[in-house]
């Protein structure tokens, strides 16, 4: 049976390694004729920890909004529709339930760095992700 992919998540945080993981889902979604769905997930401690953290909550959206515009710019440069979304929570948790709940047919995310010794590990958001989604994932290194 042949898999069609229609619809792409791409976990999003910007990091070099996260916009590895767009490169990535952008070429796929060339070949395909896909949409790209760009997901930055905020961890919650920045919104529940009172108003002491207001700050760091308004700097994190900005940061979000930045950088996710930046993805949009680089889809339509190739001709790939772009949607956006940004959520608060548990990263693994939300990537994984949003792209079962939204029927994505593929997640692509980058995978982070441990240094040397480390390497050959994924970061801990994505290894969460690939063990836990019910959808396939493409690690991107």
């Amino acid at each position: 049976m042949k898999q069609v992919i229609r619809k792409i998540l791409v976990p999003l945080d910007g990091s070099t390694n996260s916009f590895k993981g767009l490169s990535e889902a952008i070429y796929l979604a060339r070949q395909c004729n896909a949409t790209i769905t760009g997901m930055c997930v905020i961890p919650l401690y920045t919104v529940n920890l009172g108003r002491i953290l207001t700050p760091l909550k308004k700097e994190s959206e900005k940061e979000a909004k930045k950088f996710m515009q930046k993805a949009k710019t680089l889809a339509a440069q190739h001709g790939i529709e772009f949607f956006e979304k940004i959520m608060y929570g548990n990263e693994a948790w939300e990537i994984t339930e949003f792209a079962s709940y939204k029927k994505f047919d593929i997640i692509v995310m980058g995978s982070r760095g441990f240094g040397a010794i480390k390497e050959t590990f994924l970061g801990s958001v994505a290894n969460a992700v690939v063990h836990k989604s019910k959808i396939p994932v493409l690690v991107v290194k």
